[in-house]
C-alpha cells in the first residue's frame, strides 16, 4: 500500500502563528505571537527569539558563571534583555548566583512576563528574592550606572552583526565595550548571545582589553550554530 504522501506533508506544515499582542514603542514596533505550543517574540518585523529550544539561552547564563573566579561568593548578574525569559529562569534555578538584575526596555516584554502569557515561563524567577527587573534602555544603563557586576549576560540582538534596531550597534562598538568592561569587576565575564559566530567581534573584544575572550556554540536544526561569545576583564 502506497503512503498517503499529502496527509504526511500536511501533517508537516507548522501551525501558523497566533498574535496575541502588538504594541508600538520608542523603538517599534514589538509583537508576541503564539505558534501552537510556543511563543515567539518579533521586533520590527524581525524575528527576535522563541520558547522552542532555550539551550543557547541557557548556556549564556551557565558559562558566564563556570569562567568566574574559583571561589567568588554570591556573584552577581546582570542579564541584559528579558526576551521570553529562558536565562532569567536559568539564573534563578542556580543557587550560587547572588543579586539577579534583569534590564528591558521594551515595556510590553515586562508586561507580557509579569501579567500575560509569558508569565507560565518566568513567574516563579521574577518572585525570587534575588531578582530585580529595570525597564531602561541597556546601552543607556551601561553609560550611566556606577554599579559593578561580576557577570553581564548580553542578549538583545541576534547578535554583533545582526542587531534589531540601529541604536543597539553601539553596544559592540568600542566605547560600548568600554561600558561593559567598566561594569564588570575585576575578574568579571562579559557573555554575549549571537545567532552565529563572529571573529570580527572576537577581535574587538581584545581590543577592548578583555582576556580570555573565546565562543562556545550550540548546534541547532539547519544553518550555523547559536554561539555565546565570551570574555573576562583582568583581576
Amino acid at each position: 500500500m502506497e503512503p498517503d504522501t499529502q496527509t504526511y506533508t500536511c501533517a508537516m506544515i507548522p501551525p501558523a502563528p497566533v498574535t496575541l499582542d502588538r504594541r508600538e514603542g520608542p523603538f517599534g514596533e514589538v509583537v508576541l505571537r503564539e505558534r501552537g505550543r510556543h511563543f515567539e517574540i518579533i521586533a520590527n518585523g524581525c524575528f527576535l527569539m522563541d520558547t522552542s529550544d532555550g539551550r543557547s539561552e541557557r548556556l549564556l547564563i551557565d558559562a558566564a558563571l563556570g569562567a568566574l573566579p574559583a571561589g567568588r561568593s554570591g556573584p552577581s548578574v546582570l542579564i541584559g534583555g528579558l526576551g521570553v525569559g529562558f536565562s532569567l529562569v536559568r539564573a534563578a534555578e542556580e543557587e550560587r548566583w547572588g543579586r539577579i538584575v534583569v534590564v528591558e526596555r521594551e515595556q510590553a516584554i515586562v508586561d507580557w512576563h509579569w501579567q500575560g502569557p509569558l508569565d507560565r515561563i518566568s513567574g516563579a524567577a521574577l518572585a525570587d528574592p534575588r531578582t530585580q527587573v529595570l525597564h531602561t534602555d541597556l546601552v543607556a544603563h551601561l553609560r550611566t550606572a556606577t554599579e559593578r557586576y561580576d557577570a553581564l549576560c548580553l542578549d538583545i540582538d541576534n547578535g554583533p552583526d545582526w542587531t534589531v534596531t540601529d541604536d543597539n550597534g553601539s553596544l559592540y562598538s568600542p566605547t560600548g565595550l568600554a561600558h561593559c568592561h567598566d561594569r564588570l569587576t575585576p575578574g568579571g565575564v562579559l557573555a554575549v548571545w549571537s545567532a552565529q559566530p563572529s571573529p570580527a567581534f572576537e577581535q574587538a573584544l581584545r581590543n577592548a582589553g578583555f582576556t580570555g575572550v573565546r565562543t562556545e556554540e550550540v548546534a541547532v536544526a539547519r544553518g550555523v550554530p547559536d554561539v555565546v561569545h565570551l570574555a573576562s576583564r583582568g583581576a
